[in-house]
């Protein structure tokens, strides 16, 4: 049973990861019904801010995290007005092809040796690790903080979309672009804010990525951001808790998946998940049904 918990809670801290790189995929879909496929790779970006926010310029854990989120929140705008915004009323096949070449040239432009490089880098930990034992279950100072940092930037997130102006803005533009313009919103200024948020996110959990598996590369968040992608498909794409309950879920199944039954099939059923929520419940277990034209 140890073992069993302890599998638990390495799975939860994969998912609690997960969960900062998916609530970026839900927001931007619930706003613009477009699937950011670079946002993994911002999530890579947000690692090699950390990394040298840490290993370079001497910052605190906590300033690395900081920088981290404000270098991609800059970046994920960049990308929102420069590649998506000239697209918003195109096709939304224009807008996904559109997301797929921003992820490509993130990859191979960071991977450039004047950029980051080509090469795997060890992430450096701002501390030493500890363990502790409870129950015949280790816990260790690593998985500590990967745990109240992420879920206190989700708790941040869920107060700052129900609690403040900006995010009845943005659940106004998500029911109805057109009656919130009306209403004297500023909807492509919300769009970016969208973008600027769910990359912040990702970059937090570049950075706790980084502590909790110490080594990055420029094609690091390949992988990650697909079972983001599908952990928002599974509780419900468009929907923040959804995102939340969907890693946590995906993160449990990956590692019971890697001990129980084979390393080599965790990604295998990682993406049979998806192709099961699609076939038996496609807008997820907190999804309403519906319908849209497209």
């Amino acid at each position: 049973m140890a073992y069993f918990l302890q599998q638990v809670i390495n799975g939860l801290q994969l998912g609690f990861v997960y969960a900062l790189i998916a609530l970026g995929y839900t927001m931007v879909y619930g706003i613009v019904r477009l699937i950011n496929f670079a946002h993994g790779d911002v999530f890579m970006v947000g690692a090699y801010l950390g990394f040298y926010a840490l290993a370079s310029w001497r910052l605190p854990f906590p300033l690395a995290i900081a920088v981290a989120m404000a270098g991609c929140a800059v970046l994920g705008v960049f990308i929102e007005r420069v590649a998506y915004k000239p697209l918003r009323n195109a096709p939304r096949i224009s807008a996904l092809i559109t997301a797929m070449g921003v992820s490509l040239f993130l990859e191979y432009f960071t991977s450039l040796k004047f950029v980051f490089g080509p090469d795997f880098r060890a992430f450096p930990r701002p501390f030493a690790v500890a363990t502790y034992e409870l129950g015949g279950v280790t816990v260790s100072n690593i998985q500590i903080i990967v745990f109240a940092v992420a879920t206190g930037l989700m708790v941040a997130l869920t107060l700052f979309v129900n609690k403040t102006k900006t995010g009845l803005a943005m659940r106004a533009v998500s029911f109805d672009k057109d009656t919130a313009r009306l209403m004297g919103i500023d909807v492509d200024g919300i769009i970016s804010i969208t973008f600027g948020v769910g990359a912040a996110l990702a970059g937090a959990g570049g950075v706790l990525y980084g502590i909790a598996y110490p080594q990055i590369n420029p094609f690091m968040g390949i992988m990650p951001g697909l079972k983001a992608f599908v952990a928002a498909v599974l509780g419900g794409i468009g929907i923040i808790p959804g995102a939340m309950l969907g890693a946590l879920i995906m993160g449990l199944v990956e590692k019971l998946t890697e001990v129980y039954v084979s390393s080599t099939l965790r990604d295998a059923v990682a993406f049979g998940i998806l192709i099961v929520v699609l076939l038996v419940r496609p807008t997820g277990l907190l999804g309403k049904p519906g319908r849209e034209k497209v």
